[in-house]
């Protein structure tokens, strides 16, 4: 009964720390400023605001467009989500809501999700539902630091691809051209040649698309520091109401329906019966979804942190991007992540904490119940060229140098999360890549080296090259280096066993003092190679052993096999435990040996 009230005690010790744990991190982080607010933070915090703002805005309609949802819905997400995340999150700059790399999974979902009951925007608030989630449970439970073993390769070649993908997606808009059957990439390329070659294109939406283009080119030259893309799109709205563009064919903004829904409301959460029924199709593509994400809010949080010297808590801008896209799901808003541009601009704009991130969204929602009227003639060749911009500004070319020419795997990894995105559902690219780069790293990483060595007339262990250069004939001392775990117990079981295949070797001796992150497959492989040596009448020795490698062997039992007595611990001078496990081996054969360490270079897997 003891033992039980012990364990009952220390269960419910463990229930109230995590209780405690998750009320501490549900207390927003932002309310901590406001004591300490200011009058002159204020000011620079606006000005911050309005430039998020005015970004804010032509991408949001921009995002509607490529996923096929209503506007509100977008808006809603750079409103509702926006602010819960910047009360929760870490990062001073981070501004989450819709972003490109989102709205591209969210549009290819869509089209796979095509044949179920459900609207698109039913399906893109339960995607958001339990992204959310996902990211709120991370985040509770500190995985924060799990974004760190995700290769920055799989990121560049995923972005890359996005951007090609959208670029490519906007050109029927730019030009006028009918929707494609096809969505894949070639069916893609293969309906716009064949549009542009027969001239099957309205030639008015062509002009309108193309003009707006060359404006941004020009205002992000001449005028690097305007809103470009906010300037041209009011501009296109203008001249679209002033000579009713739409009597010509030209598509607007009012033609995917209302843009202003009004101040957000809570409708609840998408968790009917037909939202449950759908939740095993989606679950896959909210997971992708959710990693991105981490990935991304993570990623540009601290790139921003290294230019203020800002310290970022990981977990916490999980909490923030999971909460936001949770809530925001029960507010009817699309699922959002960290967007690089807008948290960049508000930055540089001057912004000193979060709550220029929450002004900004107080006036997005003030400017698209003035601007309403305006911005429903928004052609959508205006806001196609737009969104191709934002996917040429999405690639970072030297970033991708990089990733080339780094390493090989790099590359390869590189290549594969390219291709897979551009031809296979964005999910399926994320976990390929994902994929590719642990195998990679496994690879390289389970590739323990054998070294043999000898001991010179100083004393001291030195490489040798062939058999004849051993010291003797019967004792092997064989210097392990490298990680031992279960991806690199073969290799090192079948090295040893190649060594022992020399019947003249009485005693192995392994030097491990440089071996790491033994595990109980590598034990288990020991304790073969044991049993191999003793059934034959020989015996093994190991030397320099420290910290986890001799916490694993104790615990395992393996040292109660092989002996205490032939087991010798790392000392300060880096040869003596060697030493003493010669004369160890001595005493077994009776003899005194001369003294011989082999060192072979085991080949690399793969």
């Amino acid at each position: 009964m003891d033992e039980l009230d012990d364990l009952t005690e220390l269960a419910e010790r463990r229930i109230t720390g995590i209780s405690s744990k998750i009320r501490a991190n549900l207390i927003p982080p932002l309310w901590r400023s406001v004591p300490s607010y200011r009058r002159e933070v204020f000011r620079a915090d606006l000005v911050a605001g309005l430039t998020i703002a005015a970004l804010t805005i032509p991408q949001a309609i921009a995002f509607a467009l490529l996923i096929g949802i209503p506007v509100p819905a977008v808006i809603g997400s750079s409103i509702v989500g926006t602010v819960i995340c910047s009360l929760y999150c870490s990062s001073r700059h981070l501004v989450f809501g819709p972003t490109n790399t989102i709205s591209i999974i969210l549009a290819g979902a869509l089209l796979t999700l095509a044949a179920e009951p459900l609207d698109p925007l039913q399906k893109v608030l339960l995607i958001g539902f339990l992204m959310g989630a996902i990211q709120l449970v991370a985040g509770l439970a500190n995985f924060g630091k799990i974004t760190q073993f995700v290769s920055r390769s799989v990121i560049v070649g995923y972005t890359t691809a996005v951007a090609i993908l959208i670029a490519i997606g906007q050109l029927g808009n730019l030009f006028g051209l009918s929707r494609v059957t096809d969505v894949s990439l070639p069916g893609t390329l293969k309906h716009l040649a064949a549009s542009v070659v027969t001239f099957n294109f309205n030639q008015a939406t062509a002009l309108t698309g193309l003009a707006s283009l060359l404006l941004i080119i020009w205002l992000r030259r001449w005028r690097p520091r305007w809103p470009d893309g906010l300037a041209t799109l009011l501009l296109a709205g203008l001249a679209s109401w002033i000579f009713r563009l739409d009597q010509q064919g030209v598509r607007l903004v009012r033609d995917l329906g209302e843009i202003s829904g009004g101040v957000p409301l809570f409708t609840g959460f998408p968790l009917n019966a037909d939202g449950l029924a759908l939740l095993p199709k989606i679950t896959s593509i909210a997971i992708a979804a959710a990693v991105l994400g981490m990935l991304e809010s993570v990623t540009i949080a601290k790139s921003l942190a290294t230019k203020t010297g800002q310290s970022i808590d990981s977990n916490q801008e999980l909490i923030g991007m999971g909460l936001g896209n949770l809530l925001g799901a029960g507010f009817g808003a699309m699922p959002g992540s960290a967007s690089f541009l807008r948290s960049a601009a508000g930055q540089q704009a001057g912004a000193r904490t979060q709550w220029a991130v929450i002004m900004g969204s107080g006036v997005v929602l003030l400017l698209v119940v003035v601007l309403a009227p305006l911005l429903a003639y928004l052609p959508i060749a205006a806001i196609a060229a737009y969104l191709m911009v934002i996917a040429v500004r999405l690639c970072q070319p030297a970033q991708i140098y990089i990733v080339r020419r780094a390493t090989r795997a790099d590359a390869l990894v590189f290549w594969l999360t390219l291709v897979a995105a551009l031809f296979l559902q964005l999910d399926t690219a994320i976990y390929t890549g994902i994929g590719a780069s642990l195998v990679l790293f496994l690879q390289k990483a389970g590739a323990p080296t054998l070294e043999e060595h000898a001991f010179d007339h100083q004393g001291q262990l030195t490489q040798i090259e062939k058999p004849t250069e051993r010291n003797s004939p019967q004792v092997s001392i064989i210097h392990v280096e490298g990680d031992l775990f279960f991806g690199a117990a073969d290799i090192f079981q079948d090295g040893i066993r190649r060594m022992a295949d020399d019947p003249n070797i009485r005693v192995f001796i392994l030097r491990m003092k440089n071996a790491r992150h033994l595990d109980a497959t590598t034990v288990m492989a020991l304790g073969q190679l044991l049993d191999y040596l003793q059934s034959q009448g020989r015996h093994l020795l190991i030397s320099g052993v420290h910290g986890d490698v001799a916490a694993v062997l104790k615990r395992s039992g393996l040292v109660k096999k092989i002996g205490l007595e032939n087991i010798f611990p790392a000392e300060e001078n880096p040869t003596l435990a060697t030493k003493k496990a010669l004369q160890r081996a001595q005493a077994l054969i009776g003899v005194k040996p001369e003294l011989r360490i082999y060192y072979q270079q085991l080949p690399k897997a793969g």
